[in-house]
């Protein structure tokens, strides 16, 4: 058993593969076409993906029921920085460290809305 994918609706397609992809560093991994929504997915070194559904139309997603999405980074203040100036990003949680468990990690607003858990793990 293993977690593959989430899948989520997106409005603007375009600003959210900018956000994840050249803010973030995943990469688009493939893309089709289905009952007219195209799918487009987003990944990382490991095998689960990241899907954005969209269609054409204004759908107005309200991100309800999804609490966060986790991203590794390898620097969470740069990552913050980054997203915040070159992207819109809103930070919700500021960057704090979490030293009993190894890591800092911060939470952002991606441009549709849906928060973003950012983990760096630190050298112990």
């Amino acid at each position: 058993m293993d977690v593959l994918h989430t899948a989520i609706w997106v409005d603007d397609i375009e600003t959210q593969l900018e956000f994840y992809c050249d803010g973030l560093g995943l990469e688009r991994t493939r893309e089709f076409d289905l009952d007219g929504v195209t799918n487009t997915y987003v990944g990382g070194a490991s095998d689960a993906e990241i899907q954005f559904k969209h269609d054409g139309t204004e759908r107005n997603p309200e991100p309800s029921g999804i609490d966060h999405l986790a991203v590794g980074v390898s620097d969470v203040d740069e990552t913050v920085d980054d997203l915040v100036d070159r992207y819109g990003g809103d930070v919700v949680d500021e960057p704090r460290t979490l030293e009993e468990k190894g890591l800092r990690i911060a939470f952002v607003a991606d441009p549709e809305g849906y928060v973003v858990e950012l983990i760096e793990t630190l050298e112990g």
